[in-house]
């Protein structure tokens, strides 16, 4: 999964695939997860939207290793540990993780081909899978964040807070959520069997997987000439629809960009999103090992439009990217909860034996200047339960509805 200035992924191809992820979740059967997560409660969370840019390197290649206390896994030192578990017969993915592992890369994974290629669907919006978003605990435990509407893991009574304890009898505590979703995908049609607990008590499902769909962006209107905008996620095609939102909104009206839950995605997306605001004008830095790069927004956006971004724990890489350049070039209010704070770039080497390893190796700022990894966005007004009707104020003020 990939994404990033003038920048088209081909997973299934890895030499020619262009990846430089901003984002970096790994997808628990589904494609476009939402949900607030904590930096302090989630460890893993369950959805992988690849932002970024660049090519896919092969491995060994040249380059500096990781700066002290990055926590950055060693580019050579990881294809060393898949090279020499391939030529001993062993598993290289298996090898190679369990170096990143050591490394302290919170962001670092690896995945066989397979693993990568079916990304690729997920750029699009669809994927085969049960519908649920998942993520690992401090304590290695997997617990549902949330599940989609009419999917098997819904009409199976599947809701969020439950503990997913096996796949096919397979116990799955304690396992990257890498390896969850391994177990997770498969055919249409296939069932699977899920392990859950939910308060205390256990129990057993089978679902059988689908071919999913998610809408990125839907648009509804308020009373008072408002047009809400809510972006789910950055895939392939995000970023126009966001343009279309905001030529169609009435005249004279305001918008609200809901960013909300949204874990990211294409940045050449976010991008273009932030464009359907801005005229032109820097969106983004982010640098690869120590070379910086920009982004840029394309001219011809609508700046007079009044806007609210509204934000919340949820609000990752990608859409924090968005939010940042908005809030740092005063083109919206931002109202809502502080952002996840995912602004590490990883970049994909691919390893002897194909398997494909994700390794951070820089940051991306706004703006400003702000490096966003860890520290999160604050938005400009604060509101938990009651942040549209906040927004709804802020736009009053500023003359929409009156």
């Amino acid at each position: 999964m990939p994404g990033l200035p003038a920048f088209c992924p081909r997973p299934r191809d890895l030499r020619r695939g262009a990846v430089l992820t901003l984002v970096f979740l790994v997808c628990v059967g589904t494609a476009a997860g939402t949900g607030c997560w904590s930096p302090q409660d989630v460890e893993e969370t369950g959805t992988a939207f690849l932002a970024g840019a660049g090519a896919l390197e092969t491995s060994p290649a040249p380059g500096p290793g990781p700066a002290p206390g990055s926590g950055t896994a060693d580019r050579e030192a990881v294809a060393r540990a898949a090279a020499e578990a391939v030529a001993e017969g062993k598993s290289g993915k298996k090898a190679a993780q369990e170096v990143v592992s050591r490394s302290g890369d919170r962001w670092g994974t690896v995945y066989d081909r397979g693993e990568y290629a079916a990304f690729a669907e997920e750029l699009d919006g669809r994927w085969t899978g049960v519908g649920l978003w998942a993520g690992r605990r401090r304590d290695g435990r997997i617990e549902v964040d949330r599940v989609q509407p009419d999917s098997p893991a819904d009409r199976a009574g599947l809701r969020a807070g439950d503990r997913l304890l096996s796949v096919d009898a397979r116990g799955v505590t304690g396992l990257a959520v890498a390896d969850v979703v391994a177990l997770l995908r498969g055919e249409a049609g296939t069932p699977v069997v899920l392990g859950l607990s939910r308060d205390g008590v256990d129990r057993t499902v089978t679902v059988r997987r689908a071919q999913l769909r998610t809408e990125p962006v839907t648009v509804r209107r308020l009373v008072g000439g408002i047009t809400v905008i809510k972006v789910a996620s950055f895939t392939r095609g995000s970023g126009e629809r966001v343009r279309a939102a905001v030529r169609e909104a009435p005249p004279g009206g305001g918008v609200m960009l809901d960013l909300r839950g949204n874990p990211g995605g294409l940045v050449t997306e976010a991008v273009a999103a932030a464009s359907a605001f801005l005229d032109g004008g820097l969106v983004a830095t982010y640098d690869v090992r120590g070379s910086e790069r920009a982004l840029y927004a394309d001219p011809g956006g609508d700046t007079a439009r009044p806007l609210v971004a509204l934000v919340d724990g949820g609000t990752m890489s990608a859409a924090e990217l968005v939010t940042g350049a908005l809030q740092d070039r005063g083109r919206a209010v931002t109202v809502g909860t502080r952002t996840f704070g995912k602004g590490s770039v990883q970049m994909p080497t691919e390893l002897p034996g194909g398997a494909v390893a994700e390794l951070t190796v820089g940051t991306y700022r706004t703006p400003a200047g702000r490096s966003l990894d860890g520290a999160g966005i604050t938005p400009d007004l604060a509101a938990g339960d009651g942040a549209e009707e906040r927004a709804r104020t802020v736009l009053g003020g500023l003359g929409v509805g009156s």
